[in-house]
């Protein structure tokens, strides 16, 4: 995307934003190898930065796709030259989740930062509230009060992500995806833009490095 739309990505570091890595195939790291992934997150990074002319520390796994059975991810990472990651989701779904795994801000024994997407406690279960399809699927009154519970009863910072695909309800259908996949992936498509706007107005937001790293 970054080398298809370098314009975009020159955008995003001139109007204040922060520029952090996706990885480069969006590749869930749990089905790449050491040297597969090193080479896919060492390569968006350095087209990221060559664009960009920013130093790029921030990295995200596609899927949360970092957990017990790939902590090497983590050297990796720190061999590459990133300050912290936001790869781990702390609750049960099928596609991905540690739900043992820390709520909030903490440090890896390499120095990498790890920050969690956010989550509530539910009867004694982590509930996510993040973004992304929770934040499309429920009711925007829902998704807020559940940030404004997090943040009253939490001493950490709260984020939140989605993807563009998320405010493009013109996108092409795909007939023959399960059930599950379409009712995952279309569900409120056309009401996302007008509840990030809602989002974006009811808090005030920085970017992950100067809320959490800075």
């Amino acid at each position: 995307m970054a080398k298809r739309c370098p314009d975009v990505i020159k955008r995003i570091v001139v109007e204040g934003h922060e520029l952090a890595s996706h990885g480069l195939a969006h590749q869930r790291a749990t089905q790449m190898s050491k040297e597969a992934l090193y080479e896919d997150i060492k390569q968006s990074k350095e087209i990221l930065e060559d664009i960009s002319g920013k130093r790029v520390v921030g990295y995200r796994a596609p899927s949360f796709s970092i957990n017990d059975s790939n902590l090497w991810a983590y050297d990796i990472l720190s061999e590459l030259g990133f300050i912290y990651s936001s790869s781990t989701y702390p609750i049960k779904h099928d596609l991905y989740g540690v739900p043992d795994w820390p709520r909030f801000q903490y440090e890896r024994d390499n120095g990498l930062i790890e920050i969690p997407v956010p989550t509530v406690r539910k009867n004694n279960t982590n509930v996510g509230i993040g973004g992304g399809g929770y934040f499309r699927l429920y009711p925007y009154w829902l998704s807020k009060k559940r940030i404004n519970e997090f943040m009253k009863l939490e001493s950490a910072p709260y984020s939140f992500y989605f993807h563009p695909w998320e405010i493009d309800p013109k996108q092409p259908y795909i007939k023959n995806a399960t059930w599950r996949s379409k009712f995952r992936h279309y569900v409120n498509l056309s009401r996302m833009e007008s509840k990030i706007e809602m989002l974006l107005k009811d808090f005030n937001w920085g970017s992950m490095y100067d809320v959490y790293i800075k």
